[in-house]
């Protein structure tokens, strides 16, 4: 299946640097202290950001002068076509950690001595791109949260179709049909840059370049 067509289009319409629509509502529940809803196309999150608040786990690995920053991603039971026995799996964790250290380089951790920041990210629809979209649902919750940033981070995730044109913001179908993809989290201000690529991708390249031998 070809994912651009003769007149350089993608399946959904869109050019290959184009982004999905995009759809957004902060203070989306009164629980948190923060919280949004955020579209990426057909993918769908909600955020919450419970804190400043006192530590409650890891008291004793604490640092005493800046905040401790917990961090869930999860995926809703309903949100894949496909049912899921367990919504918590090695990828959800994976992607946890590189949630907290992508929202730890943007947090003025400083400013929040001897207490923690709670960031919950659930995906309630997913069809590709979930890390980033939930990255940036992350940044408006905390935005709604009134948490001092030192600025706010955006993501996108990128792919190739044809092993050479590079498409901007993939869908599902871009996801599992295209190349290697590459997500990016970036502080566009201070130019700083947090990436990383999926195992799954590291080993398709390198298969590829086996093949090529």
């Amino acid at each position: 299946m070809d994912l651009l067509s003769r007149q350089g289009l993608r399946t959904d319409g869109r050019r290959s640097g184009e982004l999905r629509r995009i759809r957004c509502k902060m203070g989306v529940f009164n629980q948190p202290d923060g919280s949004a809803y955020l579209e990426q196309g057909n993918t769908k999150v909600v955020a919450a950001i419970y804190g400043p608040h006192e530590i409650r786990t890891n008291r004793a690995k604490a640092p005493n002068d800046s905040a401790v920053i917990n961090c869930q991603y999860s995926m809703a039971t309903f949100s894949r076509s496909e049912r899921k026995r367990r919504p918590r799996d090695n990828k959800s964790a994976e992607l946890t950690l590189h949630l907290k250290q992508a929202m730890a380089t943007a947090i003025k951790t400083d400013l929040y001595p001897k207490s923690q920041i709670d960031i919950f990210v659930q995906v309630l629809q997913s069809d590709g791109g979930n890390y980033s979209v939930c990255v940036n649902a992350a940044t408006l919750a905390l935005i709604d949260a009134g948490i001092a940033m030192e600025e706010f981070v955006i993501s996108c995730t990128s792919s190739l179709a044809n092993g050479e044109t590079p498409l901007v913001d993939i869908s599902h179908l871009e996801e599992t049909m295209g190349g290697p993809s590459l997500t990016v989290a970036i502080l566009p201000i201070s130019g700083k840059v947090y990436t990383f690529v999926l195992l799954a991708t590291i080993l398709l390249v390198c298969i590829e370049h086996v093949l090529c031998i």
